[in-house]
């Protein structure tokens, strides 16, 4: 591509080459540094920290007795974590309740389809009245467990932080709004503890700001990561009354595209507005036996509770009567703080970013750094790495749990670090590789302007589509291109070419980096391409301090062109052999063995009418120790509260154990409509049963202790229909009522399920390096019965 002359194609050119790389790479890494440090969670404060200050540590030992054993709703433990949470409270001279419900979660399926999903709700309410109320704050977190460990994390550590928060807001000063503790039951099984709050307690009958505590994991910084719409005003609250405020609006576009729900989603669909606030890495834990008190890092419990205070104190002083006045802000942590700007900004500055990178073009070629032709190449060349790079990251993590099958079972490997320092070190090598081999033809100004044209289109795209996450790629975009045409106004070989790129490229560390350090916990190693991908960004971005790293462009020949190439590709080999050597070290260090196990799940599925049964696995791939159980896919239809997960089984020894017992109260019919009042009575101690209908039935809606319900019927071709899902089962049973069309020879199937498989025929004992996944139905012991009625 002739035009322009090769040594006059980069935005820089300094006569000191080697000292002006030098210095520009130490301030990225150096902006890198502090950014990534500044993440970091606090020192915890000791036990004898002053009475308005949160301490870890007298925060701990309530983590100590909430997570002395698994307790999950409607167990003898639970009871007892119960009990301790409302002495804590009452212990504090607070207004303390427990609430007693049966409270159901809306548009829950329950398995072959639609039906309703309910639990027994006790749930421990608290309240410190305020001055001159204008509302109310809730600090929400939920004291029950999974029945597969002991929640010292999840979410001991939410409920203990609030415990400590209501001592030290107790032991000062009455705030103006009234502050509630609500302590939640049954979210794991149901987010039915919330609900039942949110939609029948008194204290929320006016709504009012929640902030809710979770964790998803061990350590790492608490992220701010989901709010209610219109947040303008609570991250305003957030960013000046917390002291540690990490969060994105990113965040919370992610969050809404997954899965997952905490006990917030019940808040907000009662109209209660707030944050949602968790810390999310050591996810391998997670659900597991291993979520115990000795797992839990202090310092993410110290920023828990520093942020909650200061929320509680923050909201509680300030009129809470418009809080949904703004529309939503854009916001992102730096140094420091969080910078947060109005979303209507969002679009135009795409736009600006847009205009600002073609501005730049315009530049380069009108002061021959690069041709039309040449900027016509960079900005297809760019796209290169954007692409290859996550099919990288994500062959890379295909590879390695071939090697390590059991990681396809957790959230995160163990020992993760190496693994995500791979997917960064692969994803700088497929930049440094695309950038030398495009360098010496294209220009380096030519490439950079394409690198900021890719980061401006997606900065539009996401402010139409994905408004939150803009700024991850119009800001750099717009800062990188505004830096280039400093760096066009000046002389190519003086210093302010240098400094100007090398500012542009500090603030897309500062926006960037930070993005993909909390994008691995948030997404698992299943999902490092999109690490990787804004890990390209990034290398986009910073492309002219890049380039200070080869020699000078163009005007070399014979051996000194060969030379400056070799010269070139340094960088690219030298991430290669980091990225090989990272996925070595992480293959080598994040072994399973008894501190780490191997995640199993097993299950165990008795049909006491046809005195039959069958070990269960939702392992698609099973590992060793399952394989000795299962043998094939298996059909679960005939337990239909399982849902319609994808198992695979194998042949059990039937053990003589009680279905649900299942009396018929009352039974009508009139107008075609048949009316059906039953009891479904577990015979041992369980904690859930159900009850189902067959597929012919159409049920137009059900009560279930009271609580009405909308009614269904199967549409797929399985046998069992509508059902009711019922955690936590009172002693005395259930009582539902089925209102549906009148027909004859009905059947229901019952179902109730326990935990813990180690008394059954057939099962041994794991060995010390195989552990239980982190699952709702690990170890379950279900048992059906067929009922004609």
């Amino acid at each position: 591509m002739p035009g322009v002359p090769g040594a006059d194609r980069s935005l820089a050119r300094p006569r000191r080459r080697l000292v002006a790389a030098v210095a520009a790479v130490a301030a990225l890494v150096a902006v890198g540094a502090v950014s990534l440090i500044d993440l970091r969670p606090p020192a915890p404060r000791p036990a004898d920290a002053a009475p308005g200050e949160f301490s870890a540590d007298r925060a701990f030992r309530n983590v100590e007795v909430i997570a002395a054993r698994p307790h999950p709703a409607g167990s003898a433990a639970n009871d007892e974590v119960r009990s301790h949470v409302e002495q804590v409270l009452r212990g504090l001279g607070l207004e303390t309740e427990v609430q007693d419900a049966v409270a159901p979660k809306a548009g829950q399926l329950s398995g072959a389809a639609g039906g309703a999903t309910l639990a027994r709700v006790r749930n421990v309410v608290a309240r410190l009245p305020g001055t001159d109320p204008t509302g109310r704050v809730f600090l929400v977190a939920h004291y029950d467990s999974v029945q597969s460990g002991p929640g010292g994390n999840d979410d001991a550590a939410g409920t203990s932080a609030i415990l400590e928060v209501a001592r030290a807001l107790a032991a000062g000063p009455r705030p103006r709004n009234d502050i509630v503790f609500v302590l939640t039951d049954a979210e794991e099984a149901c987010l039915c503890g919330a609900s039942g709050f949110a939609a029948g307690h008194p204290l929320a009958a006016d709504g009012g700001v929640v902030l809710n505590l979770e964790a998803r994991g061990s350590a790492g910084p608490v992220i701010m990561f989901e709010t209610s719409p219109r947040n303008a005003k609570l991250v305003d609250v957030f960013a000046r009354a917390a002291p540690h405020p990490v969060g994105t609006s990113f965040a919370v576009e992610i969050y809404r595209a997954l899965p997952n729900d905490t006990d917030f989603t019940a808040f907000m669909g009662h109209g209660f507005v707030g944050l949602n606030s968790a810390y999310i890495d050591g996810g391998a834990i997670y659900h597991t036996p291993l979520d115990t008190a000795a797992a839990l890092d202090r310092a993410s419990l110290q920023q828990h509770g520093d942020n909650a205070l200061g929320m509680a104190r923050e909201f509680g002083r300030i009129d809470l009567t418009d809080l949904t006045a703004g529309g939503d802000n854009t916001y992102f942590p730096v140094p420091g703080g969080l910078v947060r700007y109005p979303g209507q900004l969002t679009l135009p500055l795409a736009l600006l970013a847009l205009a600002a990178v073609v501005a730049l073009g315009w530049s380069a070629r009108r002061r021959g750094r690069a041709d039309g032709r040449r900027l016509a190449a960079g900005l297809g060349l760019s796209l290169v790495p954007i692409v290859a790079a996550p099919l990288a990251a994500q062959a890379f993590w295909a590879l390695i749990t071939t090697i390590r099958p059991g990681y396809a079972e957790l959230l995160d490997p163990y020992r993760p670090t190496s693994y995500r320092l791979a997917v960064l070190a692969l994803a700088a090598a497929v930049v440094f590789a695309w950038y030398a081999l495009s360098r010496r033809r294209i220009g380096p100004a030519a490439l950079a302007v394409g690198g900021l044209a890719w980061l401006a289109l997606l900065g539009v795209v996401l402010a139409v589509l994905v408004p939150g996450g803009a700024y991850l790629a119009s800001l750099p975009a717009l800062v990188g291109a505004l830096a280039g045409l400093v760096a066009l106004g000046t002389r190519i070989d003086g210093p302010w070419p240098v400094v100007a790129v090398t500012a542009g490229g500090a603030v897309a560390v500062v926006i960037l980096l930070p993005t993909v350090v909390l994008l691995f916990p948030a997404l698992g190693m299943a999902m490092g391409g999109v690490a990787a991908l804004v890990t390209v960004l990034l290398g986009l971005a910073v492309l002219p301090v890049v380039d200070l790293l080869h020699p000078q462009a163009g005007g070399q020949r014979g051996l000194v062109a060969l030379r400056a190439r070799r010269l070139g590709a340094l960088p690219a080999l030298a991430a290669a052999v980091a990225a090989v050597v990272c996925a070595g070290v992480g293959v080598r260090v994040d072994r399973f063995d008894a501190t780490h196990p191997a995640p199993t799940h097993l299950m165990y599925a008795l049909d006491a009418g046809a005195g039959s049964a069958r070990w269960l696995t939702d392992e698609t791939d099973p590992q060793p120790w399952t394989s000795r159980y299962v043998d094939g896919p298996a059909s679960v239809a005939d337990f239909p509260a399982l849902g319609d997960h994808a198992f695979r089984g194998g042949p059990a020894e039937p053990v003589d154990l009680p279905a649900p017992k299942v009396e018929i109260l009352a039974d009508s019919s009139a107008g075609g409509e048949r009316t059906l009042r039953v009891r479904v009575t577990p015979q041992r101690p369980v904690r859930l049963a159900s009850l189902h209908v067959d597929a012919r039935t159409i049920v137009e809606y059900a009560v279930v202790n009271g609580r009405r319900v909308p009614g269904g019927r199967a549409t797929d071709g399985r046998p069992w229909g509508f059902g009711v899902v019922f955690h936590a089962p009172p002693p005395e049973g259930i009582e539902i009522t089925l209102v549906m069309g009148a027909h004859d020879d009905l059947r229901l199937r019952a179902m109730d399920a326990s935990d813990g498989l180690a008394e059954l025929p057939g099962f041994r004992p794991r060995p010390p390096d195989v552990g239980i996944v982190g699952s709702h139905s690990s170890e379950m012991l279900a048992v059906a019965r067929t009922y004609p009625v």
